[in-house]
C-alpha cells in the first residue's frame, strides 16, 4: 500500500476455499444481486483493489465497500448475507393463526354455509385485513367444497336413469 492519507486498510487473507466459494457466489446467476455484488467486493479488495476503485467498478459508495469488508473480516461468509432486520414485532402468534385456520377449515357458522372474513374476524377477534392476509397466505379457500350434493327434486332418480342409462 502506499503513502495514502487515512485509516489504513487492514489485509483480508482468503484461504483456498473460501476464495473458491467467494468465487462461487460472484459468479452465481441464481442468488440475490446484492449477495453477489457482496462477493465481488471481498474478492476485489482480497486482490488488493482499494475502496475507491471497487466502488467505481460496482457503482456504489465507498462506505458500502468498507462496511461489507468489515463484516466479511468479523464474521466470514456468513456476514455477506446481512442480517436480519428489526421491524414492528407479529400482531398475532401461531396459535391465534391456528385456531383461525382450524375454525375456518373445521366448522361453519351458526348463520351462513361458509366463513366470511368478517365473521372469522368477529369469531376470532383477529383484525379483517389480518384474516384475510392469512387465509391467502395459506391456500384456504371456505368458499370451495369438494363433495358432491345430490338434488332432492321428485324427478331425479327418473333423470339420472335417461342420463346413465340404468
Amino acid at each position: 500500500m502506499s503513502n495514502r492519507p487515512g485509516r489504513p486498510r487492514l489485509p483480508l487473507d482468503l484461504t483456498p476455499k473460501t476464495r473458491a466459494d467467494l468465487e462461487s457466489l460472484s459468479k452465481s446467476r441464481t442468488l440475490t444481486a446484492a449477495l453477489v455484488r457482496r462477493a465481488r467486493m471481498v474478492l476485489w479488495s482480497a486482490e488488493g483493489l482499494t475502496n475507491t476503485v471497487i466502488a467505481q467498478r460496482l457503482q456504489t459508495t465507498e462506505p458500502l465497500v468498507s462496511l461489507w469488508r468489515r463484516r466479511f473480516r468479523e464474521q466470514g461468509l456468513a456476514g455477506l448475507y446481512g442480517e436480519s432486520r428489526p421491524g414492528r414485532p407479529r400482531s398475532y402468534d401461531d396459535d391465534q393463526v391456528a385456531a383461525l385456520i382450524t375454525k375456518t377449515i373445521g366448522s361453519k357458522p351458526s348463520n351462513a354455509t361458509q366463513w366470511t372474513v368478517r365473521g372469522l374476524s368477529a369469531e376470532t377477534g383477529i383484525s379483517k385485513s389480518a384474516v384475510q392476509r392469512i387465509l391467502a397466505l395459506f391456500p384456504v379457500q371456505p368458499h370451495r367444497t369438494r363433495s358432491f350434493k345430490l338434488s332432492t327434486g321428485p324427478f331425479f332418480v327418473d333423470k339420472v336413469r335417461d342420463v346413465v342409462g340404468l
